[in-house]
């Protein structure tokens, strides 16, 4: 391990004075659980870090105009003790729960998990599924784009060197949607995913059919991606097994696995067709609950 210079910034925009001027050999330093591990081999070249995991504007789960705002700071161990979270989306503490270890869990951030910008991440399916968007924040102010559209491929984002990952934000409109996620990994804890999927929808009450449903696949493509087809199958059709089923073997043609030493890409494409259907069940299913557990 090289030596480095350490920056510490008590708030966003100190963090992003630091940022600029220190070019592009500069990171940005949270809970480190992924940083340091590759900081190791110094494959990124760095030559300072600006550790922000003093910054309280980069922190905070609250319930606001815009939906549910999740600060970049927001360790994994706080979403899966949040209320708000829990109650609103279970399916936030199922994704924060496969990541790693307690050790992980409590250091790594939100937004650190979300930058490494991994295929098999478990915190990026859920969001995209429900349409989160990001705050970025730079030198020239900051702006607003799907978190869909940060990713742009393994370990690359759609940040400058001098940008910040400031907050993730679940719309309103989306705000309680039903949402699920499964992941499969080789070993039961601490392993990345062969195959991850989100799957939301609202429930049409009047035809019990989907309604604005999304899936988002992770680990079968350089990105988190979301199944336009199989959502577009589902969309205003009956809610049956069925249709589960199906949607499923469309997603199936929407991935892209490769074959690696984990398990081949034929192996992948299973599973996106099971785990999507069975998420779309966990989803209908919460569905279900939350409806029993308002009636008298």
């Amino acid at each position: 391990m090289q030596a480095f210079e350490l920056l510490r910034a008590t708030s966003a925009q100190q963090a992003i004075e630091f940022l600029a001027a220190h070019g592009p050999a500069v990171k940005a330093l949270a809970g480190g659980t992924d940083l340091m591990a590759d900081y190791k081999s110094d494959t990124h070249g760095i030559k300072a870090l600006v550790d922000i995991s003093l910054a309280e504007d980069l922190k905070g789960i609250a319930l606001t105009d815009e939906g549910l705002r999740i600060g970049s700071l927001v360790t994994h161990s706080e979403i899966m003790a949040s209320p708000l979270i829990r109650d609103m989306f279970p399916a936030l503490v199922d994704a924060a729960h496969s990541i790693g270890a307690v050790q992980t869990r409590n250091l790594g951030t939100l937004g650190g998990n979300l930058m490494t910008c991994i295929p098999s991440m478990d915190s990026g399916p859920v969001l995209v599924a429900l349409d989160a968007t990001v705050t970025i924040a730079g030198p020239e102010g900051s702006r607003k784009i799907p978190l869909s559209d940060m990713f742009v491929g393994p370990r690359k984002t759609a940040l400058r060197f001098d940008e910040l990952l400031v907050e993730i934000v679940i719309p309103k409109r989306n705000v309680g949607k039903p949402t699920a996620f499964l992941k499969f990994g080789l070993r039961k804890g601490q392993a990345l995913a062969l195959v991850n999927v989100a799957a939301s929808f609202w429930v049409d009450e009047k035809t019990n059919s989907f309604r604005d449903p999304a899936i988002a696949l992770g680990a079968v493509a350089p990105k988190v991606i979301r199944a336009p087809n199989a959502e577009k199958y589902l969309a205003g059709r009956a809610i049956s097994e069925e249709a589960m089923a199906e949607a499923g073997r469309i997603a199936v043609g929407e991935a892209k696995p490769i074959s690696d030493f984990r398990a081949s890409a034929d192996y992948r494409r299973e599973l996106v067709s099971v785990l999507t259907r069975r998420a779309l069940a966990n989803a209908f299913e919460l569905h279900t609950s939350k409806r029993r557990g308002k009636k008298p």
